[in-house]
């Protein structure tokens, strides 16, 4: 409980700098604003956006908070915003966007505006570093509840990395790859990240199996 009232303070902190304070009167919190549940997406997405619970929101240009369909029955989950995400506000960009557009489009048969896409921690890491866990804790309630307001068929993860933070499972990440996972209500389906694709070329080929396994549950 210390440590989440701290996190509190230090939101709180970051807002009176923002607005150029150099001394306030002592201040009460008021949890209820940080503990209720939001009670719509559009809640939820300004209170991402206004997040400063961990040092990731000293380093950012912007969070992510997810971008596309709010009904989509295809929900994507990413692990960490790049670099490039974070300086242009694009989820489909450079290379790694370019292959997971082909994969919307020319496997799927959706548009990007049919889906929804979200990385399980919202802000940039610092120095492109992997997200601590106190970071992933400060994230993971926002993207949990993202899950709920969206209510997706199927869910698909990105690499080895958002597949254990959504599920906490450390199991070999090859051996749950292109399967149909019960994961609460949903259909989870984790595949490799397109980063993977760009290095291994020749592993396009299980890529495209995967794919279809998850057109078929969407359809």
């Amino acid at each position: 409980m210390k440590s989440f009232q701290n996190l509190l303070l230090l939101q709180n902190l970051y807002r009176l700098r923002a607005l150029d304070f150099k001394y306030s009167d002592p201040f009460s919190i008021n949890k209820k604003n940080f503990i209720e549940k939001p009670n719509s997406i559009q809640e939820l997405t300004n209170n991402i956006s206004t997040c400063h619970l961990c040092d990731l929101s000293k380093s950012r240009t912007q969070n992510m908070s997810g971008f596309g369909n709010i009904n989509a029955n295809l929900m994507i989950i990413d692990y960490t915003v790049s670099l490039n995400e974070d300086i242009t506000n694009s989820y489909f960009t450079g290379r790694t966007g370019e292959i997971l557009t082909n994969m919307i489009l020319n496997v799927l048969n959706l548009s990007i505006e049919d889906v929804y896409f979200t990385h399980c921690v919202k802000c940039k890491p610092l120095n492109s570093n992997t997200p601590s866990t106190s970071e992933w804790d400060s994230c993971k309630d926002y993207l949990f509840s993202q899950i709920e307001f969206i209510k997706p068929k199927v869910i698909v993860t990105l690499g080895k990395d958002a597949y254990a933070k959504v599920t906490s499972e450390n199991e070999n990440f090859q051996n749950v790859r292109g399967h149909v996972i019960n994961f609460k209500e949903y259909k989870l389906i984790p595949i490799e990240h397109p980063n993977h694709l760009l290095r291994n070329p020749d592993d396009k080929k299980i890529a495209l199996k995967d794919l279809k396994t998850i057109k078929s549950c969407i359809c």
